[in-house]
């Protein structure tokens, strides 16, 4: 084989050993012997094969899930929770050289910070302000990852697991409570229709003629409901009435 031809081959995949293609959404840390050198951007790149190698990174929005922590909040009762965590590279640099493993520690971080918000709250308070409680997660997180290069976007709460029997109780809580409400629903509407019938009464009390009106309304009620016969042992007229002196 010609010496020329084999070395001429030799160096074709020598250049070709060195392409590198980084996409827009990824970032690439090049460096020579170990050593960084500067971040390529996306792109067609060329590296010297053996004496330099990249790292790429995702500059995209990562999303992680926070595995489900045993709490015991602050009024003892013990319950799961997960969530989720939201978060960007914003220095590819220090995410690389100031961390290893950077999404491990981020998940490290969420898990001890979830534990410690919700171990000092109440359970009402976790059921009922959800976003309350991620966003201070969120605070305690971006205190150490401020300084990786990372940007905490938000973390969720996502799932909350009770115990059976405190779901029985919470369950009976809500019962009693609609139960309550209903009560006094009832008895405002008794109130009122009192009122209205003793409205009604004093305006019919004005009228002998609204009395007897009212009498045959009743007796035709009771008519159409039943097939009865209702007899009167003495004429309506000597039903005694009021007398309006002048």
């Amino acid at each position: 084989m010609n010496p020329l031809l084999f070395v001429g081959l030799l160096f074709v995949l020598f250049l070709l050993a060195g392409i590198r293609i980084i996409f827009e959404y990824k970032r690439a840390l090049k460096f020579r012997f170990g050593k960084y050198i500067k971040t390529l951007q996306p792109g067609f790149r060329w590296i010297i094969p053996i004496i330099e190698t990249i790292q790429v990174v995702d500059i995209r929005v990562i999303t992680f899930n926070i595995v489900s922590q045993e709490v015991m909040t602050e009024d003892n009762v013990p319950c799961s929770i997960d969530g989720v965590v939201f978060f960007k590279i914003d220095n590819p640099e220090k995410a690389v050289l100031e961390v290893e493993e950077y999404k491990f520690a981020i998940t490290q971080l969420s898990q001890a910070a979830l534990r410690d918000v919700c171990g000092k709250v109440e359970l009402d308070t976790i059921l009922s302000k959800r976003e309350e409680m991620g966003k201070n997660i969120k605070a305690i997180v971006e205190q150490e990852t401020g300084e990786w290069g990372i940007v905490i976007i938000d973390v969720k709460i996502k799932d909350i697991q009770l115990p059976e029997n405190m779901r029985r109780m919470m369950a009976n809580q809500a019962e009693a409570e609609r139960s309550r409400r209903a009560r006094i629903i009832l008895a405002l509407a008794e109130e009122q229709a009192a009122g209205k019938l003793l409205e009604a009464g004093k305006l019919i009390d004005q009228s002998p003629s609204a009395i007897k009106l009212r009498l045959y309304q009743t007796l035709s009620n009771i008519a159409a409901e039943k097939n009865s016969t209702i007899l009167f042992p003495f004429p309506e007229e000597v039903l005694p009435r009021n007398s309006k002196k002048e």
